[in-house]
This record gives structure tokens, C-alpha cells and sequence, in this order.
């Protein structure tokens, strides 16, 4: 392979692995979302606390 060959296919290495970067960073952010909604939903659930638990006794 010539050099312009060699530096477009490490471009396009690099713009691959940029969007796989962009893909799993996105995924993982809306599964934090998911997980937190999924959190807010068990707390409205529980019943309202009215009792201090004293952990330091």
C-alpha cells in the first residue's frame, strides 16, 4: 500500500472508533437513566418514612 492509502484507512479507523465511542457512551447514559427512573418509581412505592434508625448506637 502507498501512503495516502495508509493515512485514509487510519482516518477511517479513527472515525470508526469514534462513533463506537459515541454509540456506548450514549447507551450507557440512557441505561443510567433507566436504572434512576427505575429507583425514583421503588421510593415513591415505599411507604413514607417516620422513624430515625440511629446507625451510630
Amino acid at each position: 500500500m502507498d501512503l495516502m492509502t495508509d493515512i485514509a484507512a487510519t482516518s477511517m479507523n479513527m472515525h470508526t472508533a469514534a462513533l463506537q465511542q459515541d454509540v456506548s457512551i450514549a447507551v450507557t447514559k440512557k441505561a443510567m437513566d433507566t436504572q434512576d427512573l427505575a429507583a425514583q418509581e421503588v421510593q415513591e412505592m415505599l411507604p413514607p418514612q417516620t422513624s430515625i434508625i440511629d446507625t451510630y448506637a
